[in-house]
């Protein structure tokens, strides 16, 4: 799919356009793509002009919703088969989104878009393959692309975040031709991708799969398994894990997720709000039992 090109709306930026059109003003300065640049828009008593396209300003637009033009009026970024998706403004500029109000990316403390980046120079990817296992808004990618990767190999199983990334300015897009095909991504389960995917093929690994009581699968030992294979030795992973559980129960998620890839056969320690991990040598005997991973 191709990317929008069109204006970006959030609620805040549509009462400035009418505030602006009511004091009397010809023009607007800001910016119409979530932070990416700045420019302006002619104003008129009943429409608003940018980019050689005029819309009508829109009316009744809610908070932490994000709008897009879809030729007939400004609609949300946000779809629903079986969870509702959608993109959700930041006063960082760059969106995360969320999947039935869960948010997916941190905003807290730090732009999403800098926290991808901080994670990425982790696994240090100039010149390297590198495997995104769960693209998500390829803040990942992104990173990879600005830090000189020679290849990104990334997998999204949700079709509708792939929808959100075509909405999303911050988002890289496969055909931009700036990225020189670099940027390979694919509408798949990673899960069973992987099994397509030779032995020792890649460089560095970043997974960043939902939490386990939805993708359970991409926290299995299987998996991680399936991950030592297909990464060269002395290849790292960075692996996001967050802290779910940790107040209400005490367990300590990356730790446990540290162990299991131990048994795969990595080297692993805590780093940022993940795991970092290095592949040794062969992978580690499993022992009888696998810890499990809170839901």
């Amino acid at each position: 799919m191709s990317h929008y090109a069109g204006p970006l709306l959030t609620r805040s930026l549509a009462d400035a356009l009418c505030a602006a059109r009511d004091a009397g003003a010809n023009t607007w300065s800001g910016s119409l793509d979530l932070g990416r640049s700045t420019g302006h828009a002619d104003l008129t008593a009943a429409h608003w002009r940018w980019q050689d396209r005029s819309y009508p300003y829109p009316q009744g637009l809610k908070d932490r919703t994000i709008y897009f033009w879809d030729s007939a009026a400004f609609a949300p970024a946000a779809r629903f088969s079986g969870a509702l998706i959608k993109l959700v403004p930041t006063e960082w500029g760059a969106p995360t989104f969320e999947i039935d109000g869960i948010k997916m990316l941190p905003t807290a403390q730090v732009s999403p878009f800098e926290d991808a980046r901080r994670k990425v120079a982790l696994i240090e990817p100039r010149g390297k393959t590198v495997l995104d296992t769960c693209g998500g808004l390829g803040y990942f990618a992104a990173g990879c692309l600005e830090a000189g990767a020679a290849r990104i190999v990334s997998f999204e199983k949700n079709a509708d975040v792939l929808w959100l990334r075509t909405l999303n300015p911050w988002s890289p897009d496969p055909a931009a031709p700036g990225h020189d095909g670099r940027l390979q991504l694919a509408h798949a389960d990673v899960a069973q991708a992987l099994a397509r995917l030779g032995d020792a093929s890649v460089d560095a690994i970043l997974h960043d799969p939902p939490r386990f009581g939805i993708a359970g699968e991409l926290y299995a030992q299987a998996f991680y398994d399936a991950l030592a294979r297909v990464l060269r030795r002395g290849g790292r992973l960075f692996h996001y894990t967050g802290s779910p559980n940790k107040l209400t129960s005490g367990r300590d998620v990356p730790r446990e997720v540290a162990r299991r890839l131990e048994i795969a056969g990595f080297q692993a320690r805590p780093a940022l709000d993940g795991v970092l991990a290095t592949l040794a040598g062969g992978p580690a005997t499993r022992p009888r039992a696998g810890s499990r991973l809170p839901r």
